[in-house]
């Protein structure tokens, strides 16, 4: 893991063979062998990599420090190795929506792979499945594509995303099935904003989205609070 510091603007030179360019790029794996590994797949067609970390806080550090071309994270990150990595690509993409960010993954997270794909405008964006990495020319045209703001997704991504509407709970980003699950519990809007750290107007609003999402039609608040939390139980 050897991250290079970039000192000022440069112009971009042929990485690869033709029509390649080299990218700056942040990469994000808590797996050593296989951090390492992309680092030198990297190198080798000739981008360099700025910061190569593994959990999800230094990922956003990195990326306030660097500001790089391509930001390639996987999804699982320490310390609960579940979906940190994704939730900071999501941050990243809030903060920055024009940043470009490929998401690498041994399984499809569908909550947080659409709310990452509908970040931003939809573009410079990409979900790969990891298997994708052992097929070298497709990765790296995977990377080159999100840096130049396209949106790649892995096929077995777009079958699970269409999937999830037929659950209307699933409809929910990750974000409202948490408030949905306190509300659940019996907990206030003051409470649910407490235990999630954000405000009681952002509470609101996900509840709202709640509502809309069920299809749950126009009426007294605490009874569609009901309508749900049974929703939620049945799910």
């Amino acid at each position: 893991m050897h991250p290079e510091r970039s000192g000022g603007t440069e112009a971009p030179v042929a990485a690869g063979g033709p029509g390649r360019t080299s990218l700056r790029v942040v990469l994000a794996e808590d797996s050593v062998l296989l951090r390492e590994g992309l680092v030198g797949l990297l190198t080798r067609f000739g981008h360099r990599t700025v910061a190569a970390v593994g959990d999800a806080d230094e990922l956003e550090a990195a990326v306030a420090e660097h500001r790089p071309d391509i930001v390639v994270t996987d999804v699982r990150m320490p310390p609960d190795h579940t979906d940190e990595g994704l939730r900071a690509a999501v941050r990243l993409r809030g903060i920055r929506p024009d940043l470009p960010v490929l998401v690498l993954s041994q399984y499809v997270q569908r909550s947080y792979a659409a709310e990452l794909l509908d970040s931003g405008d939809g573009t410079a964006v990409g979900y790969l499945l990891k298997d994708r990495v052992g097929q070298v020319e497709e990765f790296l045209e995977a990377v080159a594509r999100v840096a130049a703001g396209g949106t790649v997704v892995d096929p077995e991504v777009v079958r699970r995303l269409i999937s999830r509407r037929r659950d209307p709970l699933e409809r929910l980003t990750a974000r409202e099935g948490e408030v949905l699950a306190l509300i659940a519990e019996g907990h206030s809007n003051a409470e649910v904003s407490r235990r999630l750290t954000v405000s009681e107007a952002a509470v609101g609003k996900h509840i709202g989205n709640i509502f809309m999402k069920l299809d749950l039609p126009p009426a007294q608040e605490s009874h569609r609070r009901v309508l749900a939390v049974l929703a939620y139980l049945r799910g």
